[in-house]
């Protein structure tokens, strides 16, 4: 069976790679014992509290590790220098769209993207990942991710606004009203 280099990582079809989550570089056990630690230090009580935990581990870790978007840049830019150097741009014929004639067949430029990814490979180790996940893992999309959950956090702290409003409200009615005597209906009519 042959491996398919162009294949997505199956945690980037699923959505995965946020770029606030783990990163492919980044440890995963150096990530439990960090979520670990915040937790206990915040000493979180409900299901609520554990999701705003998570959120701050999520932020808290992306801060510390910021690095890894640089990572991923450099080695995008190694990645393109080797492609550049193994694998021949394309030429065209001025007239029409053709290929031009000096131009190295489909199975020759097949080749030579093979070498320059297998040179990629070799060189960059497990940076590679960083380059295959593409646009994820890029301080404009980490820029956005952080904008739209911003929004949804000004969202989301409004509705609990309003519930507070609500409940605040609740409270101060009476439990239950006294229920309106006979005679005084009788005389309304």
């Amino acid at each position: 069976m042959r491996k398919n280099n162009k294949r997505v990582p199956s945690a980037l079809k699923h959505g995965i790679y946020s770029g606030l989550e783990l990163l492919p570089t980044e440890s995963p056990a150096r990530f439990r014992k960090f979520k670990k630690q915040i937790f206990a230090e915040l000493n979180l009580v409900g299901r609520l509290e554990e999701d705003i935990g998570e959120e701050i581990v999520r932020l808290e870790w992306r801060r510390q590790n910021l690095f890894t978007y640089d990572l991923a840049e450099r080695a995008r830019a190694r990645r393109s220098a080797i492609h550049s150097k193994w694998v021949p741009p394309a030429r065209y014929s001025e007239e029409v769209l053709e290929p031009h004639p000096e131009d190295p067949s489909p199975e020759e430029l097949e080749a030579s993207r093979k070498r320059a990814d297998k040179q990629a490979r070799t060189e960059l180790g497990g940076a590679i990942e960083l380059v295959e996940l593409g646009y994820r893992v890029t301080l404009d999309h980490l820029d956005k991710r952080l904008a739209i959950l911003e929004r949804l956090d000004e969202m989301i702290t409004r509705a609990y606004k309003k519930l507070a409003y609500v409940r605040a409200i609740k409270s101060m009615a009476p439990a239950a009203l006294p229920a309106p005597s006979r005679p005084l209906l009788e005389k309304a009519a």
